[in-house]
């Protein structure tokens, strides 16, 4: 199997430096994957063509396998999604995603800026139906493993049909990336008993409810997979690994996401100042860093980096816009692995459910 992935070479902080490195230590990536080993993938890069070929001169392996597509608009991190609709057929990204709507490729990659990117791939590869904006995911360590919490900014204010939607792609996605069969689901409140929460979040554990139930039914012979719906959880229970999928709006899973992101950063300065402040903890720290870097390792962000925008027709993923080499080559492989599964399918699949239950 060869998969087309397409890059935007200029998007995110760094530009071609860091998309043509991380794209090279992706190919070592997909061999190394127990379920990619055998797939092979060819690369599409859009962007100044320049600065894209005095990269790929470093690396001949990588050079073979793509092809370079220049444009010298640029969508830039600070611009506004308007100004990047008016050239969706003619910037990097505009091309890039319209690339995977024209099947010449079968995913896209980008780290450039958020707003920009959701705005051009709703109109270019479409949404469901029903669905009007994409969702954005994470994945996050726990003490289970990982778990996918979403939304994390796409949708600021959530109806209950989209927080339902968030949960059924959510659920499809983690079957995909968590390699579970029956992930289970959990809503974001501000208490794990049924009478918490406000009129949409209770409404929507209600629906959540009637799926399970529906799809507590099934058999293997209609090829159903059940719906595990947890019921309500709070923010700790995230790290806990209480659920493998978590939803809520994208207020209030933003806010969770840098308060998070914080609490890591504090938690590694601290340790850091008192290390450096204390001589018995610097006698210590011989014993203690081997432990730390594992830590770290465990809950290095770059691991995770790679949000694909649940909703649309096609695959797209986000990269993080600071992303270094390393964190890219990870959204690179989240895109091989959505390319190869079914999850357009089971997405299609899960938001029927909605209809069936009305």
């Amino acid at each position: 199997m060869c998969i087309t992935i397409a890059l935007d070479a200029m998007g995110g902080d760094f530009g071609p430096p860091v998309t043509v490195e991380g794209a090279n230590l992706a190919i070592d990536l997909l061999k190394k994957s127990s379920t990619l080993g055998g797939v092979r993938v060819e690369f599409l890069f859009f962007g100044q063509k320049e600065r894209i070929e005095v990269e790929l001169g470093k690396y001949p392996k990588l050079a073979e396998i793509s092809k370079v597509f220049h444009t010298d608009f640029i969508v830039t991190n600070e611009m506004k999604p308007i100004e990047a609709l008016r050239h969706r057929g003619d910037s990097n990204l505009g091309m890039a995603i319209q690339s995977v709507a024209d099947k010449k490729a079968d995913a896209v990659v980008s780290a450039a800026n958020t707003g920009a990117y959701i705005a051009l791939s709703k109109v270019i590869l479409e949404t469901f139906h029903l669905i009007d904006r994409p969702a954005i995911p994470a994945i996050m360590p726990n003490a289970n493993g990982r778990s996918i919490v979403l939304d994390l900014g796409a949708n600021l204010e959530c109806s209950v049909e989209r927080l339902t939607q968030f949960a059924l792609m959510g659920e499809a996605l983690a079957r995909v990336l968590l390699k579970k069969n029956s992930p289970s689901v959990g809503l974001l409140n501000v208490g794990s008993e049924e009478m918490k929460g406000h009129a949409i979040v209770q409404a929507t554990g209600q629906i959540l409810h009637l799926i399970d139930e529906k799809t507590q039914k099934y058999s293997k012979k209609e090829d159903g997979i059940r719906f595990h719906f947890h019921g309500f959880v709070e923010g700790d229970d995230i790290f806990k690994g209480v659920t493998d999928v978590v939803v809520t709006d994208g207020f209030s899973g933003n806010i969770a996401l840098k308060a998070i992101e914080g609490a890591i950063w504090f938690f590694f300065k601290l340790l850091r100042d008192t290390m450096r402040d204390s001589i018995i903890w610097r006698i210590a720290s011989v014993g203690v860093l081997p432990v730390l870097r594992s830590i770290k390792k465990t809950i290095d962000p770059r691991l995770y980096n790679g949000a694909v925008f649940l909703g649309l027709n096609k695959i797209a993923v986000k990269s993080h816009g600071g992303a270094d080499a390393f964190a890219f080559a990870q959204a690179i492989k989240v895109a091989a692995q959505m390319v190869q599964s079914d999850f357009i399918e089971d997405v299609e699949k899960r938001l029927q459910l909605l209809s069936e239950i009305q």
